[in-house]
C-alpha cells in the first residue's frame, strides 16, 4: 500500500473513532439517573402485537430522541408511553418503580393498552409532576396517598383501571388541581373534600362511593360534575346552590336525597342528570330555563309541572309523583317541535289542553301513561313504561287525599 493509501486508511479508522465518541458523547449529554430510570422502564414495557412504539428505543444513539420522550437540557421532562393515534395496540407489562428517578418530569402519560399492577409509590418523588394520565389499562390496587405530594399536579386522570381501596384525602388537598378523572375504576368510600380553588372537572362515576357530601366539599370553580352509578346519600342543595359555574352535572343512579335548589336552572348548564336518586320535593326554577336536556326522572319529585321547562328541549319527568295540568306553555312548544322529548309517564297528573287530533311532530316524542287521566290521544311510550294507560282509580284517590 502506497503512502496515500495508509493516510487514507488512518484517517478513516479517525473518523470512526470520533463517530463514535460523538454518539457516546450524544447518550452521555443526558443526566445518568434519567438513562438509567430509562432502561429499567423500557425493560418492564413491551409492545403489544401491532404496535412498534419501542422501535426507536436505541440506548446507543440520544435518547432525547426516542419516541414519547421529552427533554429540557440534559433531563428528561415528559414521557408519553405508546403510539397516540387511534387504535394503536399499546403496551404491556409494569410500571418500572425506576420512574421515581426522573426527578424534573412534568408530564407522564401512557395511552390505553395493558398496562398491568399497581401504580409504583415512587410517583410521588416526582415533585415537578403537573399531568399524569395512566388511563383505560389494568392498574391495580390502591391511589398511593404519598401523591398528595405533588403540589404542582394539575390533572390527575386514572379512568378506566381496576382500582380500589378509598380516593385518598391528601388528593383533595392538591392546591393546583383543575382536572381528576377517576371514572370506572372499583373505588369505594367517601367523595374527599377538594381544596383546590381551580378545580374545573372531577369525574367519579361508575365506582362504589358511598357517604354523603358536605356543604363545602368541592369548590365553586367546579364546571363538570360527574358522580353517577355510585352509592351516595343525602341532601346536595346547599352543595349545588353554591356550583355557579357548572356546565355539565351528572348525578344520576345514587340515592342523594332532599329538594333540588331552584337556582341550579339557572347555572350555565348544558346537559342536566338527576335521573334515578331519591329526590323530593317542588321543582321552581325561577326563570325559563335555557338547559337543552334535563333528566328528573326516577325520583319522588311532586307538586306542579313549572312552566318554566318549556324551553326545554329534551325534558325528562317520568316516574316521580307530580300532580296537576301540564302547563300550556309546555303542550304548544311541543307541538311547535321545540321541545323533542317530553316523558311524563308514571305520575299523577290529571289534565293536559291537547285535542285528540293534534300532530305531534315526527321530531318529537310524547308520553302521558299511567297518570291520573286517559291519555287525551295515543302516542308511542318507551318499552318500559309498560301497557297499562292509566294508573288505577284508588292510588289517584290515595294520593290526592
Amino acid at each position: 500500500m502506497g503512502k496515500q493509501g495508509r493516510i487514507k486508511t488512518v484517517s478513516f479508522a479517525l473518523f470512526l473513532v470520533v463517530l463514535f465518541q460523538c454518539k457516546f458523547l450524544a447518550v452521555a449529554i443526558l443526566d445518568p439517573l434519567d438513562f438509567l430510570a430509562l432502561q429499567s422502564i423500557r425493560k418492564s414495557l413491551h409492545d403489544l402485537p401491532g404496535s412498534t412504539f419501542f422501535a426507536s428505543w436505541d440506548f446507543t444513539s440520544d435518547p432525547c430522541n426516542f419516541a414519547g420522550v421529552y427533554c429540557d437540557s440534559d433531563r428528561v421532562v415528559a414521557l408519553n408511553l405508546g403510539d397516540p393515534r387511534a387504535g394503536s395496540p399499546g403496551l404491556t407489562g409494569r410500571i418500572d418503580a425506576a420512574i421515581g428517578k426522573l426527578s424534573a418530569l412534568a408530564e407522564l402519560s401512557i395511552v390505553p393498552g395493558r398496562i398491568y399492577g399497581s401504580l409504583p409509590q415512587s410517583t410521588s418523588q416526582l415533585k415537578e409532576l403537573r399531568f399524569l394520565a395512566i388511563s383505560r389499562n389494568f392498574i391495580s390496587g390502591d391511589i398511593p396517598a404519598t401523591l398528595g405530594q405533588l403540589r404542582s399536579l394539575k390533572t390527575l386522570d386514572l379512568s378506566y383501571n381496576q382500582l380500589t381501596g378509598e380516593i385518598p384525602r391528601s388528593i383533595g388537598t392538591l392546591p393546583e388541581l383543575t382536572n381528576v378523572i377517576l371514572c370506572h375504576n372499583h373505588l369505594s368510600g367517601s367523595v374527599p373534600p377538594f381544596l383546590s380553588q381551580v378545580l374545573n372537572r372531577l369525574d367519579l362515576k361508575h365506582n362504589a362511593l358511598t357517604g354523603s357530601l358536605a356543604p363545602d366539599s368541592l369548590p365553586p370553580s367546579l364546571q363538570s360534575l360527574s358522580l353517577s352509578w355510585n352509592q351516595l346519600t343525602g341532601p346536595v342543595d346547599r352543595l349545588l346552590s353554591r356550583l355557579d359555574q357548572l356546565s355539565y352535572l351528572d348525578l344520576s343512579l345514587n340515592q342523594f336525597t332532599g329538594p333540588i335548589p331552584g337556582r341550579l336552572f339557572s347555572f350555565p348548564i348544558s346537559n342536566l342528570q338527576l335521573e334515578r336518586n331519591l329526590f323530593s320535593g317542588s321543582i321552581q326554577p325561577a326563570d325559563q330555563v335555557t338547559i337543552s336536556t334535563i333528566d328528573l326522572s326516577h325520583n319522588r319529585l311532586s307538586g306542579q309541572i313549572s312552566p318554566m321547562l318549556s324551553t326545554v328541549q329534551n325534558l325528562y319527568l317520568n316516574n316521580n309523583r307530580f300532580t296537576g295540568q301540564v302547563p300550556a306553555s309546555i303542550v304548544e312548544q311541543l307541538l311547535s317541535g321545540n321541545i323533542q322529548i317530553l316523558y311524563l309517564q308514571h305520575n299523577y297528573l290529571t289534565g293536559i289542553e291537547i285535542k285528540p287530533t293534534a300532530e305531534i311532530p315526527v321530531s318529537s316524542s310524547l308520553c302521558l301513561q299511567y297518570n291520573c287521566m286517559v291519555p287525551p290521544l295515543q302516542t308511542p311510550c318507551p318499552f318500559k313504561a309498560g301497557n297499562e294507560k292509566t294508573r288505577p282509580t284508588a292510588q289517584c284517590i290515595e294520593w290526592k287525599g
